[in-house]
């Protein structure tokens, strides 16, 4: 064999290898890849078509070393985000429905692209009065938490009525933004509207055989457990590249059949594990047994409320988000906080079940997580003894919490309703000052 033939062999071989690697790498890293730009493509959709923002979409995307190789264009004429990496491999697109933005190979059978401008202000819903000059001590705590980094909107409300409010630049009383996970909470509340306008739904709490598909253990889960993050279905909350909950939200096409396949890592209501997916679990029963369909959010909640900026996203497959994909203004989403701290009563119409906010914040001990936690709110006081978990805050507290620094603290002893929006990725509601501008807030009405 000559030597040019040796030399041409070996070159060959090497590119094979290479080859393979690069092949093989695509393959184990893709479902981090895809997360990776299914989350860039429904950021840059939703925030170009959900919001009047002007600034650039990627300001909105987390920390990581994905990030700078990411590519997204958007495409108007589609109604559609397109991203990749390098703008070679990987591609997710998102795209526009009149149900926000949701990410497909294709567009969703079920939709066409754009979104209906939310209603004008009108009669009915939760007003929500300006009540004219604040107090110092408001005006001073609002500052105080305004200079945090992130906080984009802050709303607090006395006794029905906004007596302050900030925004940041570029962000306004009119600019939706993003609620992560303050979609939870309000899924308690359609829970319980669905229950008093639907009464033969079968959604009490200690409902159980919940799936068709669930034949086997699960068939124990009742919705209860769902709600309370005890279903004990195996899941994985933390937001890295590739784990359960970024899968669900950024390539699955129906997210609550994804949650619901995973399978029983604990005896149902025995261990409390924060799970995202559950809450979809939730949301898809709701929309199959009262037969409302995918706007069922719209009729039961945002419009009886005057939420007019909500939009509840839906995936793919036309299941509302309800774990993650809430878009309203600051403003609306002190509407919903009013709304719950009034005990869903509106203008003397009950539109929850009476004592379901009760239920909603009644803390279960449940081993696994140990955060106060009721179902679908978060808990000051765990009712045991136990010092307050933020004890700046009073201990009636509750709150909506949601990733990035979102928050809708209720405080019932003050008559009062704090909201706060931001982006501050890693942030915690202490870290992040809302304890402490809530007991400010707290004493300045008191």
């Amino acid at each position: 064999m000559t030597r040019r033939r040796k030399l041409l062999i070996a070159l060959v071989t090497v590119l094979v290898l290479l080859v393979s690697t690069v092949v093989a790498a695509g393959v184990w890293y893709r479902p981090m890849l895809m997360t990776g730009t299914g989350y860039a493509a429904h950021n840059a959709c939703a925030i170009h078509h959900l919001t009047d923002r002007t600034g650039d979409p990627a300001d909105d995307l987390p920390p990581n070393p994905l990030v700078p190789v990411l590519r997204t264009e958007l495409d108007d004429a589609e109604g559609s985000a397109t991203s990749s990496v390098l703008g070679v491999a990987f591609h997710q697109t998102a795209w526009l429905t009149e149900h926000g933005c949701a990410v497909a190979g294709e567009r969703p059978a079920w939709t066409t692209a754009g979104l209906p401008a939310a209603g004008a202000d009108g009669p009915g819903g939760v007003p929500l009065p300006h009540a004219g000059d604040a107090p110092v001590g408001i005006d001073r705590a609002l500052d105080v938490a305004a200079a945090v980094e992130g906080t984009r909107g802050l709303v607090v409300v006395h006794r029905g009525e906004v007596v302050g409010e900030r925004y940041a630049a570029g962000f306004g009383p009119d600019t939706r933004q993003l609620g992560w996970s303050i979609a939870k909470s309000v899924t308690a509340a359609l829970v319980g509207r669905a229950r008093l306008e639907h009464p033969d739904a079968g959604l009490d709490p200690e409902a159980t055989g919940l799936r068709p598909e669930w034949t086997d253990e699960r068939a124990d889960i009742s919705l209860d457990d769902l709600l309370r993050m005890t279903s004990g279905l195996e899941w994985d909350e933390e937001y890295d590249l590739g784990t359960p909950i970024t899968r669900m939200l950024f390539s699955e096409p129906d997210m609550a059949s994804f949650a619901a396949s995973q399978p029983l890592a604990h005896e149902p209501g025995t261990h409390r594990q924060y799970s995202s997916g559950t809450t979809n679990i939730v949301c898809d029963l709701v929309r199959e047994r009262t037969g409302l369909g995918t706007d069922f959010a719209d009729q039961l909640l945002f419009a009886p409320l005057g939420m007019r900026s909500a939009v509840l996203e839906a995936d793919a497959s036309g299941g509302p988000v309800c774990s993650s994909y809430l878009w309203a203004t600051p403003r609306d989403f002190a509407r919903f906080g009013q709304f719950v701290l009034d005990d869903g009563v509106i203008d003397g119409r009950r539109l929850l079940p009476e004592g379901w906010m009760d239920y909603s914040t009644d803390v279960i001990p449940a081993g696994g997580e140990p955060e106060p936690y009721g179902a679908q709110w978060w808990i000051n006081d765990a009712r045991d003894g136990t010092s307050p978990r933020f004890p700046k805050m009073p201990a009636d507290a509750y709150w909506a919490s949601g990733h990035d620094g979102q928050y809708v603290v209720v405080v019932p002893s003050a008559d009062l309703v704090v909201v706060r929006t931001g982006f501050s990725p890693g942030g915690t509601l202490d870290s992040l000052g809302v304890d402490a501008l809530v007991r400010d807030v707290a004493a300045a009405v008191g």
